[in-house]
């Protein structure tokens, strides 16, 4: 059974940090890309942050280039969003998704939800201004 588990959000002050988790299993691990997304009451799920397959090519949404980082460690089947300098805009539901492509070329992208086939179930991350 192919899952994503998120793990890591909760209630911060703005300026704080935190770094969300996602496990995943049922497949092999090392051969997609990885994205987080997140979602705000009342608003669109929205593309954060992506890294591919081999882990060397990462790519941020404006809004968080800078501040946040994704990264992963294949030998744990495993995908890091670490986000610092936290806002209260940051506030939602953040998800981790797995690519539908196998080894998506790097010159390529996955931005939008469509391009994700597995989602985990989510984790809650609040900003306190």
């Amino acid at each position: 059974q192919v899952q994503l588990v998120e793990s890591g959000g909760g209630l911060v002050q703005t300026g704080d940090s935190l770094r969300l988790s996602c496990a995943a299993s049922g497949y092999t691990f090392s051969y997609y890309d990885m994205g987080w997304f997140r979602q705000a009451p009342g608003k669109d799920r929205e593309f954060v942050a992506g890294l591919s397959w081999s882990g060397s090519t990462t790519y941020h949404s404006d809004s968080v280039r800078g501040r946040f980082t994704i990264s992963r460690d294949n030998a744990k089947n495993s995908v890091y969003l670490q986000m610092n300098s936290l806002k209260p805009e940051d506030s939602g539901v953040y998800y981790c998704a797995r690519d539908s492509v196998q080894w998506r070329p790097l010159v390529q992208t996955a931005t939008s939800p469509e391009d994700y086939d597995i989602w985990g179930q989510g984790t809650q991350v609040t900003v306190s201004s």
